[in-house]
């Protein structure tokens, strides 16, 4: 699996971070979304133990 960090934005209007094929977060507005992606980002370390 891969461990790329992407948002999508859904059919009703909000967003949704995924971690490979994995949903981490859904429902979110952009911003909380982009956010929330950045946030991964900054600490690289999640991921191992995601």
């Amino acid at each position: 699996m891969s461990n790329v960090i992407r948002v999508k934005p859904t059919h009703d209007g909000t967003y949704t971070v995924y971690r490979g094929e994995a949903v981490l977060v859904s429902g979110l507005t952009r911003l909380q979304a982009e956010r929330y992606e950045a946030s991964l980002s900054l600490r690289p370390g999640i991921l191992a133990y995601a």
